[in-house]
């Protein structure tokens, strides 16, 4: 799903990179088998990545242990290999290309973004990719919130930014769930840009990082309100289903899977 060449204009760069993919790829298939099996490991570089949006005026990284944590129970939880650092990228970076998800988190109003990294985004986007926008506000147009709907529209001007369905794909990828869940519940649902059925920017403005921030100590950097505890696991049980969800789009819409789903709701 993430390998979606449906582009105008030719981006050489990019197509350079996935010409070097499945070049590796046929390699691998063709000769590669026959190694013995720690020669096949690729390390790091094979690895799920949280990778973390950077942009100029605001505060792009009002959570800065968000991803290491999220990593972790990630691999606890899932069969997912992950690795444990945030990379950091703007939005003008054709290295995030390489990612198949994007965190944006914010809590305060930051300016536009330039053209060129609105253009990068947005191919980012229609290729395949996934932005998770994490409103630690939560304050309805203002701060973040008004700086997010604006770049929303800059971005895509002829689609809404829709509220997402209780039967979204997203709150049954891997866990069961019935709302949007964070730090605070300030809405009880996700919000989301979608791209040919798919839900390329999902937007809570619920403050996530806030629920699962943990500090080098490791102790939980913030209370979790109203629902404490329950509320935190929930809000880790969302973020696992919105990565689950990048990489298998909606593989688990298919309803021979919900047995499997109904498992993990407890």
């Amino acid at each position: 799903m993430f390998y979606s060449f449906s582009i105008s204009v030719f981006p050489w760069p990019i197509i350079y990179r996935y010409l070097r993919f499945f070049i590796c790829v046929i390699c691998a298939m063709g000769g590669f088998l026959f190694l013995p099996h720690h020669i096949l490991a690729m390390g790091e570089a094979s690895k799920f990545a949280f990778a973390q949006l950077e942009y100029s005026g605001g505060n792009w990284n009002p959570r800065p242990h968000v991803g290491k944590r999220l990593m972790w129970e990630l691999t606890k939880r899932t069969s997912v290999e992950a690795r444990i650092d945030t990379v950091i990228f703007r939005a003008d970076d054709v290295k995030i290309f390489e990612y198949p998800f994007l965190y944006m988190s914010g809590d305060q109003e930051f300016p536009p973004f330039s053209e060129k990294e609105m253009s990068n985004l947005k191919l980012y986007l229609e290729f395949g990719g996934t932005l998770l926008i994490d409103d630690c506000l939560g304050k309805s147009d203002f701060g973040f919130d008004k700086s997010i709907r604006r770049e929303i529209k800059r971005l895509f001007p002829d689609k809404l930014l829709e509220k997402l369905p209780k039967d979204h794909t997203i709150f049954k990828s891997f866990y069961l769930l019935n709302q949007a869940y964070g730090r605070t519940i300030e809405k009880s649902y996700l919000e989301g840009i979608t791209i040919e059925n798919r839900a390329a920017i999902i937007y809570s403005q619920n403050d996530l990082g806030g629920a699962w921030a943990k500090d080098p100590l490791g102790s939980w950097e913030y209370q979790v309100i109203p629902g404490g505890e329950t509320q935190r696991s929930m809000a880790f049980r969302l973020g696992i289903n919105i990565i689950m969800y990048a990489l298998t789009g909606d593989y688990k819409q298919d309803q021979v899977h919900l047995p499997f789903i109904l498992k993990r709701q407890m």
